[in-house]
């Protein structure tokens, strides 16, 4: 997934501290590239030019994304531990933890431009392990 950013510094603030996303590539200050290990998610900064008459609300067409956690009590976990911190971060919670009715379980949070993060524990795939064998 690739995300444009208002603020590159403190959206990568976030993704590192918050979800623990390490950092693989940095071509350039305004562009970085991250992964937990089995995904990858691009920052990149609005170029200056554009930032002036930046209006997330024409612009930016993403509903929300997904991480995925190993249960239930990962998704509160996550949840018990951004809480405390997230508003100084520049992010918020959108939606309180909640078990729908398809079995799984997540809470929404948003990232300092307002994009939704949906935390989720899904009985069919987060026990899946991404592999190069076949």
């Amino acid at each position: 997934m690739a995300l444009r950013v208002t603020d590159l510094s403190r959206s990568r603030r976030f993704y590192e501290q918050l979800l623990g996303f390490q950092p693989v590539w940095e071509p350039d200050p305004e562009n970085i590239y991250f992964s937990s290990g089995v995904d990858n998610l691009a920052l990149h900064q609005i170029s200056k030019v554009e930032l002036n008459s930046y209006d997330s609300s024409k612009t930016q067409l993403l509903d929300h994304m997904g991480v995925i956690c190993d249960s239930p009590q990962a998704v509160d976990q996550l949840y018990q531990a951004i809480v405390p911190t997230i508003g100084s971060m520049g992010g918020r919670i959108v939606k309180e933890p909640k078990q729908h009715r398809d079995g799984s379980y997540s809470f929404y949070f948003s990232d300092p431009d307002g994009n939704a993060i949906q935390a989720l524990y899904e009985p069919m795939i987060s026990n899946l392990r991404f592999s190069t064998n076949h």
